[in-house]
């Protein structure tokens, strides 16, 4: 059996959705506050997703939705329909807009269902206004869903304008490792973006993955245009297989400071995908884009 606890904070108007296994071996919990992003995961007692306490979520964007564009665009600007844009940009330093709009909005609670088997949290937010360089009305709405072995993310995206929007979508999960030097990464991919010094894609370039990538003490910033839906990610303490419903899948790495951590961020466009096109959708009004993300928790092997 599963259940849905509700705790809001003390001191703040912080809010967190608790999906719990009865017997508490399995959880997942969502701050509503922080862009409806997952703060915590555990799956057959084995600690996924943690809080990342010591790192500002407003810096590394931790386990949020990324929309309507993922990673950077280039000087905040970009041009659609003949009409230029300009982002306020929230990386000053590097002239760029990141991670899209909706990291640290608040989302508002919509459902929930528990049974024997599952427990899912719907929350949603809504864009009514004109923002600054993204002048489009919408709607998301995420729900997690906590069952055995998996947490699923389901997105759904409504364009509520009169006016059709560029966009790509993403996620950004921050994944613990007991020992990340003895941790793998298996991907299906032969290319990769190259990128410049304010990481903004040059160009794309061949490669050759044989084995499984050995963490090691590497530090990643590297995206990798994927052949496949799927990812494996290997430690000491679990396996995981991070799927995708797009048909068109990135995926970026990243390694942050913190060394027990490593971002696994599927995407279906990379940086700069309002001025380069890749992976760049275009929702027309009324017009509702679905995808799904998955955490599968699998044998250590």
């Amino acid at each position: 059996m599963y259940q849905i606890n509700h705790i809001k904070g003390q001191k703040s108007p912080k809010h967190h959705i608790e999906l719990l296994k009865a017997d508490q071996s399995s959880s997942a919990i969502i701050a509503l506050n922080l862009g409806g992003s997952i703060q915590g995961l555990s799956i057959n007692g084995k600690h996924i997703i943690v809080g990342l306490e010591l790192l500002d979520y407003n810096t590394t964007y931790a386990s949020a939705v990324l929309f309507p564009f993922a990673n950077r665009i280039k000087n905040g600007k970009y041009i659609f329909k003949d009409k230029q844009y300009v982002l306020d940009l929230n990386v000053k330093k590097e002239n760029n807009a990141l991670h899209g709009l909706i990291y640290n909005k608040t989302f508002t609670y919509i459902k929930e269902e528990v049974s024997l088997n599952h427990a899912s949290v719907t929350i949603g937010y809504e864009e009514t206004k004109k923002v600054k360089g993204f002048p489009f009305k919408y709607a998301i709405h995420l729900t997690y869903t906590l069952s055995a072995n998996t947490l699923e993310l389901s997105v759904v995206v409504v364009n509520n304008d009169q006016v059709p929007f560029p966009f790509t979508i993403g996620w950004h999960p921050y994944f613990l490792s007991s020992d990340l030097h003895e941790s793998f990464l298996t991907v299906e991919s032969n290319k990769k973006l190259v990128f410049d010094k304010d990481m903004i894609p040059m160009k794309i370039k061949d490669i050759t993955i044989k084995e499984p990538i050995q963490i090691k003490d590497r530090l990643f910033d590297d995206c990798y245009i994927l052949n496949n839906n799927s990812a494996k990610f290997n430690t000491p303490e679990y396996c995981l297989i991070l799927e995708s419903s797009s048909e068109e899948n990135y995926l970026q790495v990243f390694t942050p400071e913190k060394r027990n951590i490593i971002a696994l961020e599927p995407k279906t466009g990379p940086s700069n995908s309002f001025n380069n096109k890749l992976g760049l959708s275009t929702l027309n009004p009324k017009e509702t884009y679905k995808i799904n993300w998955k955490i599968k928790l699998q044998n250590n092997g």
